[in-house]
């Protein structure tokens, strides 16, 4: 029997493999390289750091391999190509986003982020949202200790696996580590993070089709497995990334507004951002954002656990 369950995730190994090879191969030759070699080879790492995220994104929603070993071996490889545990992503993404979308208990809801220069919304989205997401991250933790315990155990070696080689890296050569470690872990992070700003900032949350914006251009599905199609994967979170463009043209291209299929992630980033550079909503209207409060609790109780494709097999 084939180790993957589906043939195109060879594609995702060889992204994770090319990832490592930018990253401890920059790491180990960095005296040894020219300057002007530096600076694209640290872009590519960030990029293909920000691919890993991408892939954790994927991967905890639909896990690769049939053994359920793979699977948790997968997860300690990604965590240290994407630079975060990957069962920390199960809380803020698979429990609180999807089920609560956008409402005070999605911990990275886009109406936190309220700058009113638009491209500081976006640029800064990973800023103002990561002390909520992390905290979130422990409370489901603690709470998981006793009640999910397999998970937990998963949680705290990833962790200890990441710390571990983090500190090693940067003990051996601290400007290789910075370089080629540490920036292009926080840019997956940050690039997360504002990919899911992209996808949610004004779009109808209540509604059947209009809450996600799609980015449905050539260029950036291949290079993120798709996952410019946000709207089915909300609508089917366990269907796997290599069949999300066809039921995407199949199931809400005909029912979507159109302003939430973009060709284009740069034009819109640009519109977005720079020419007119205004918050809007997907009507093209100025967006009107609701008052803020605290973020509601969404962690859930012994047996509370929802249990459907969401929130991935291996969570």
């Amino acid at each position: 029997m084939a180790l993957l369950k589906e043939p195109s995730d060879r594609r995702t190994l060889a992204f994770v493999g090319t990832t490592f090879a930018l990253s401890l191969g920059g790491y180990a030759l960095f005296d040894k390289l020219p300057w002007w070699a530096i600076v694209p080879w640290v872009l590519a790492t960030c990029w293909m750091s920000f691919m890993c995220a991408v892939i954790t994104h994927n991967t905890i929603h639909v896990p690769m391999f049939h053994s359920r070993k793979l699977n948790k071996a997968f997860q300690l490889v990604l965590t240290l190509a994407y630079g975060h545990p990957v069962s920390a992503y199960v809380p803020g993404h698979n429990l609180s986003h999807h089920l609560h979308t956008q409402s005070r208990r999605d911990v990275m809801r886009t109406t936190k982020v309220r700058f009113k220069i638009n491209a500081l919304n976006l640029l800064l989205a990973p800023v103002v949202l990561s002390r909520d997401i992390f905290a979130a991250d422990l409370q489901y933790a603690t709470a998981m200790r006793t009640e999910r315990p397999r998970w937990f155990r998963q949680w705290v070696t990833e962790w200890v696996v990441f710390a571990s080689t983090q500190v090693t890296l940067l003990y051996f050569h601290p400007l290789a580590f910075l370089l080629f470690v540490f920036i292009p872990h926080n840019c997956a992070g940050a690039g997360i993070v504002g990919m899911n700003f992209l996808q949610h900032d004004g779009t109808a949350i209540d509604s059947q089709w209009d809450h996600s914006r799609n980015f449905v251009g050539p260029w950036i599905n291949w290079w993120a497995f798709n996952n410019g199609y946000h709207t089915i994967h909300h609508m089917q979170a366990g269907l796997h990334w290599s069949k999300t463009k066809a039921a995407h043209e199949e199931l809400v291209a005909p029912h979507i507004h159109p302003n939430l299929d973009q060709p284009s992630m740069p034009a819109y980033i640009w519109r977005m951002c720079v020419s007119p550079g205004i918050r809007v909503d997907y009507l093209n209207k100025p967006l009107v954002l609701p008052d803020e409060g605290p973020d509601e609790s969404w962690i859930p109780g012994v047996g509370d656990t929802p249990n459907n494709a969401s929130l991935g097999a291996e969570a």
